[in-house]
């Protein structure tokens, strides 16, 4: 009986597996072939203006009502009438061009598991989005064919609103002296908003005397964001510039633009990329690199033709600003 015990505690201690660490070398590991990528942001401009013919030429000219006509009454039956006239001024909207390099070791392409072209071009299209709206709604880097930007244009018309530290929210938008207000004494109807993504928090921060959110009365539910009825935007390319403006409200038909060449990519394997000091940064063919050319060319403008209510160009303005106030400091 002993050695029969003896055996079965050595049968026990002789007992081995086949466990996930000794065979851990022949399990293969799933490996993702997507990159993940964050959403791709185009430009809101862009989405949010309306778009002309496209440009057959540098520049494209557009007429736009300088001068309205005049009606009279005619005294009595023999009265004589008067005469009016209407005239017309011309706008020019120029195409500038926007283009950007990526050069690329033709090793790295050809060791890459991934397709570095199919997620190169993206956030290519996303960085001339981010220019385009940058240029257009704050001016920044904007070429000096371009017109002033929006919110310069805004500024110079007086329709700027300064949102302070005590102020509400809701005045500073929808009263009397407030952002749509000021479209409206133009003679516009405000058709869209676009904001800076901390206008989020504000809006559904809003509420009533009893406590209530203004902003959104179904927790539940999905929040369509609007303002008296028109949708707005957040662009999310990084272009916009929350120290200028916390958002821009206006007739967005009045934010005109035309293409005079849509993006396009072109691959090159022969040349050299220089630097801005005139040096060559790459020979491509010296150093086995390819490039990546993506180049597009566009033009814009605001029409503001002359209406019934705001006769004086230079107070007309179908765009308002929204901007913070200045910080108090402790004490103040």
């Amino acid at each position: 009986m002993q050695n029969k015990r003896m055996n079965l505690r050595l049968f026990e201690e002789d007992v081995n597996i086949i466990d996930r660490t000794g065979a851990e070398t022949l399990i293969p590991t799933q490996e993702s072939n997507e990159i993940i990528q964050g959403t791709i942001a185009q430009s809101a401009v862009l989405s949010r203006g309306r778009k002309l013919a496209n440009m057959t030429s540098r520049q494209y000219k557009m007429p736009v009502l300088d001068m309205l006509p005049i009606a009279y009454f005619v005294n009595g039956d023999t009265g004589q009438k008067k005469t009016t006239k209407q005239a017309w001024d011309k706008k020019f909207i120029t195409a500038e061009e926007i283009a950007v390099i990526v050069p690329i070791p033709e090793a790295v392409l050809d060791d890459s598991e991934y397709d570095i072209w199919g997620e190169v071009k993206p956030r290519v299209t996303e960085a001339f989005g981010k220019v385009i709206d940058s240029a257009v709604l704050f001016g920044e880097n904007k070429p000096n064919t371009w017109r002033e930007d929006v919110v310069t244009t805004a500024t110079k018309a007086g329709a700027v609103v300064t949102l302070g530290a005590t102020d509400s929210l809701y005045d500073k938008i929808m009263a009397e002296d407030g952002v749509i207000a000021h479209i409206e004494d133009c003679g516009y109807f405000v058709n869209g908003h676009m904001a800076d993504i901390s206008m989020r928090a504000k809006l559904r921060g809003l509420k009533n005397a009893n406590g209530d959110p203004l902003f959104k009365q179904d927790l539940q539910g999905t929040t369509q964001y609007a303002l008296d009825g028109s949708p707005m935007n957040f662009p999310n390319n990084g272009a916009f510039d929350k120290s200028k403006a916390l958002m821009i409200s206006g007739d967005f038909s009045q934010l005109v633009y035309s293409i005079r060449q849509d993006i396009t990519f072109k691959l090159f394997s022969e040349g050299v990329v220089q630097n801005t000091d005139g040096t060559i940064a790459y020979n491509l063919m010296q150093n086995d690199m390819v490039a990546l050319r993506a180049v597009m060319r566009l033009g814009w403008e605001i029409p503001n033709p002359i209406n019934a209510l705001k006769t004086d160009k230079n107070k007309r303005c179908p765009f308002a600003v929204l901007k913070a106030g200045a910080v108090l400091k402790t004490g103040e």
